[in-house]
């Protein structure tokens, strides 16, 4: 037997990885939030996920343990400052859990379709739910203080029709349909992701302490701008209301909280799921002009993605993920 071949399958090492990695910072980020928070509700759903994040990195930890398979540094205590004044108000974290939600789920649930293994295939069946429970509780709470940001209602069709001319995929010119559901959905779902990142990431430009990482933030801040602006653009023009921006929830302390280093992961991270939630707009869009703007921003994000892995390659913060072995280089040996 072989015992170089792990009893892991590359899918499940890479998501087993990936999971473990964000959630050594989604606990650095929920333990000082904790340590700035009022409101009794709040509190309560921040510890619920803190517990989560806490719980899947102890779990994963120990499957990597019985794999001998090497343990992610990720993020450490070292990455977060608890006694740094207050950032956000409390009113945001239930935004930012919003946005980690769905996050987890997108990883959770993809992870459920491509690992085998029954204890992995089980361990993510349990924490796609654990962070649906976690959804369903942050909306209830946004929805008991009025906060709750609904995609806007639109009438009921008044019967069953079909598409029978080209021009209903119009976007610039001719006759040009008004949006329907699934295209107001995701723009709207999008600018909520958007005004959350633009809020957190300004948060985080405040206090960063290198100039690279701070000009790369700056230049994060005015891609979600840019973004927010033209997607709602389209919802205005049918005269459709859009989110509203969060960017008062930041405080003036410009004292970071966080390292340099976590925070140019979390931006890379959050941006990466504008990739995924970018591409799922355009993958049920019709008209024309707005699979243009889809195409667009995925440029945008996908060069930013870039740039953070540039400067975490600089500073040695970037793990490399578990990759295959390089025939060709064995094959190349004397």
């Amino acid at each position: 037997m072989n015992t170089d071949i792990s009893k892991l399958t590359s899918a499940e090492m890479g998501k087993l990885w990936a999971t473990y990695t964000g959630n050594t910072m989604a606990k650095c980020v929920l333990s000082y939030y904790l340590n700035n928070v009022e409101d009794e509700d709040i509190k309560k759903v921040l510890e619920y996920a803190l517990d989560l994040a806490k719980t899947y990195v102890i779990e994963i930890g120990e499957i990597f343990k019985q794999e001998n398979f090497p343990i992610p540094v990720g993020l450490t205590d070292e990455d977060v400052y608890l006694d740094a004044p207050r950032l956000f108000s409390d009113e945001f974290y239930l935004y930012y859990l919003q946005y980690a939600g769905k996050a987890g789920m997108s990883i959770y649930s993809s992870a459920i379709a491509i690992v085998t293994r029954k204890d992995i295939s089980d361990f993510f069946v349990k924490a796609l739910s654990d962070v649906v429970k976690l959804m369903t509780d942050t909306s209830d709470i946004l929805k008991s203080k009025g906060m709750l940001m609904n995609a806007p209602a639109v009438p009921n069709p008044k019967e069953v029709d079909f598409v029978n001319k080209q021009s209903f995929f119009n976007g610039y010119l001719g006759d040009v349909r008004q949006l329907h559901g699934l295209e107001i959905a995701h723009l709207f779902d999008n600018i909520n992701n958007d005004i959350t990142s633009k809020a957190l990431i300004i948060g985080f430009s405040q206090g960063a302490q290198d100039k690279k990482v701070r000009k790369f933030l700056e230049r994060g801040r005015n891609i979600n701008k840019k973004h927010i602006e033209m997607l709602s653009k389209k919802l205005n023009e049918d005269n459709l209301p859009s989110p509203s921006l969060l960017d008062h929830m930041v405080t003036s302390s410009t004292i970071p909280p966080f390292s340099d280093k976590l925070m140019v992961i979390h931006k890379m991270d959050m941006f990466s799921m504008k990739l995924r939630e970018y591409a799922k707009g355009a993958s049920v869009n019709g008209r024309r002009d707005i699979g243009a703007l889809y195409a667009r921003f995925l440029m945008d994000v996908s060069l930013y993605v870039e740039d953070a892995a540039n400067i975490m390659i600089e500073h040695g913060w970037m793990e490399q993920p578990p990759i295959t072995v390089n025939r060709n280089k064995l094959s190349s040996k004397e």
